[in-house]
């Protein structure tokens, strides 16, 4: 894809998200690495409406080191070394989310434990939990370098982080596999959070069971499940992005 293709697409990963519910109205953002020291990140625009009316001109080229204003009125998220800091850590990947999902609040406020304990439901949640899912203790603005290199250490070499009392972030090689990510993390803690109001704490999933559990591929998890949103966004008549 050229650059303004890439733009279109982290527009609709923007909009995608807001449609799903996965973040408050006004925050989270999506980049993607373009060069060696190039970015297109969502930005915020003298006439900002929140992320489900993100057109392409929100998606900004920049660089790792830029700061606050990026031209034509537009400036940097606040929280701009979350991107900065987790590419710069991990040269393997190209693209991070950061959105607010309520089941991140919820889980990670009450502590609630994410375990591996449903398999065929949802495979690649199950394969999150059974990763392990870390966690950045702090609730704050991740809005300092220091601040961003700190939860690109906690994130480790893992695929996504739950920021306490904030929200998440999910790291991959592209828009539709962060957003894939962020589905799967949000249904994990959607599930966990239900098990612990109801009291329940099932075994994990067998290891006989996880034979049965295989990696059912990108062209499936993420490649079929981005067509299935834009969809939904083309039926609400919300997939025209400038």
């Amino acid at each position: 894809m050229n650059v303004e293709e890439l733009r279109r697409t982290l527009a609709l990963g923007c909009r995608i998200v807001a449609a799903a519910g996965l973040t408050t109205p006004l925050l989270g953002h999506i980049s993607l690495r373009v060069g060696p020291d190039r970015v297109l990140i969502r930005c915020r625009g003298p006439r900002e409406r929140g992320l489900l009316f993100t057109t392409v001109s929100d998606i900004r080229l920049v660089a790792l080191d830029d700061e606050g204003d990026v031209g034509d009125g537009y400036r940097l998220p606040n929280e701009y070394p979350i991107h900065a800091e987790i590419l710069r850590a991990r040269p393997d990947i190209a693209s991070v989310l950061h959105a607010h999902p309520r089941s991140a609040l919820l889980g990670g406020l009450a502590e609630v434990p994410i375990r591996p304990v449903f398999g065929a439901y949802d495979i690649p949640a199950f394969r999150l939990a059974d990763g392990g899912v870390p966690v950045y203790p702090h609730a704050g603005l991740v809005r300092t370098a220091a601040a961003g290199e700190e939860l690109a250490r906690t994130l480790g070499g893992s695929p996504a982080v739950l920021l306490r009392g904030h929200g998440v972030a999910t790291a991959g090689q592209d828009v539709p596999q962060v957003l894939s990510r962020l589905l799967a993390l949000d249904e994990l803690l959607r599930v966990s959070v239900e098990l612990a109001r109801l009291g329940a704490a099932p075994s994990v999933v067998t290891e006989q069971d996880r034979e049965h559990l295989p990696d059912l591929g990108a062209a499936f998890n993420e490649q079929a499940l981005w067509r299935h949103h834009l969809g939904l966004l083309e039926l609400r008549g919300l997939a025209d992005v400038g």
